[in-house]
């Protein structure tokens, strides 16, 4: 089984090589990415809330082209900021509880560019960041409250594509993990 995945997988990509479409990102090209998150990977769970949405804004440069000799494979860099708010409410007895929180990713991010489609320029990238993650307690629960803060590094993977309606504006999508698994945007280029 497996066998025959990998022989799939390698047809689909020489096809891919085949019939690629002309690269939708060049280098010097530069892009702005503003999206709204579904389904956040930061927070769940039946105590939790969304108080803000994941919001995101990405901008790119295009890099290089043909990279690793490939035609329209092309490089692009950028920064990455993302920001989402949740609150974690429980009872014990007739006290009330939590944390509200606020998390916010700034990254830096590399993603490679390849044609599948006219007009919609397909992407795969890895992000590296930090989380910054704050909370503030609420309640009226007597017991002893330790902080809920945790920030930490962030790593992030994604699949993504940008469908250009005319030469500056494009809708785009984002599959992955960051500030929330799907995110979809317009994209603006600059």
């Amino acid at each position: 089984m497996k066998k025959r995945i990998i022989i799939f997988m390698a047809m689909f990509f020489t096809a891919s090589l085949v019939f690629a479409q002309k690269s939708s990102f060049n280098k010097g090209d530069k892009v702005l990415n503003l999206g709204l998150g579904l389904g956040s990977t930061l927070y769940s769970g039946s105590y939790y809330t969304s108080k803000i949405p994941p919001i995101s804004v990405s901008y790119e440069v295009g890099l290089r082209d043909n990279l690793i000799d490939v035609d329209n494979l092309n490089l692009g860099i950028g920064g990455y900021l993302g920001y989402s708010s949740s609150r974690y409410e429980a009872a014990w007895g007739t006290s009330t509880y939590g944390w509200n929180y606020s998390y916010m990713i700034l990254g830096i991010r590399g993603s490679l560019h390849y044609p599948l489609v006219d007009k919609l320029d397909t992407y795969a990238g890895l992000m590296l960041g930090y989380n910054i993650v704050s909370s503030k307690k609420f309640g009226d629960w007597s017991g002893a409250m330790m902080s809920a803060s945790n920030s930490s590094m962030a790593f992030a993977f994604y699949l993504g594509g940008r469908y250009y309606i005319n030469d500056k504006f494009g809708v785009m999508a984002e599959l992955g993990y960051g500030i929330a698994y799907l995110n979809i945007g317009v994209a603006l280029r600059l």
